[in-house]
């Protein structure tokens, strides 16, 4: 009798190494990204740069933590923060 099954030669394994590289990245890449936006303010700021600087940093990793633990693969709440916090800084140091 013919085996009819076929092996999967650990797909899946691949699968979710492969997803979890990928949300690492994003992650890793968000992070990166928060860090130029508070040296901006570091840099450049007049006034409560200490505050604003760490603040935003410290926000941003809670924001990348909560969507890097989310089963939805949009980032919308860490995007959507560093976006304001780079108009933050930008309207700060101008």
């Amino acid at each position: 009798m013919a085996k009819t099954e076929v092996a999967s030669h650990g797909m899946d394994e691949h699968r979710a190494t492969y997803e979890a590289f990928i949300k690492g990245t994003i992650a890793l890449t968000l992070l990166s990204a928060y860090t130029v936006v508070a040296l901006c303010e570091f840099g450049f700021g007049t006034s409560m740069t200490f505050l604003i600087g760490f603040g935003g940093l410290i926000v941003g990793l809670i924001a990348v933590i909560i969507d890097a633990r989310a089963k939805s693969s949009k980032w919308l709440l860490s995007t959507g923060l560093l976006i304001a916090y780079g108009l933050l800084v930008a309207i700060h140091i101008t």
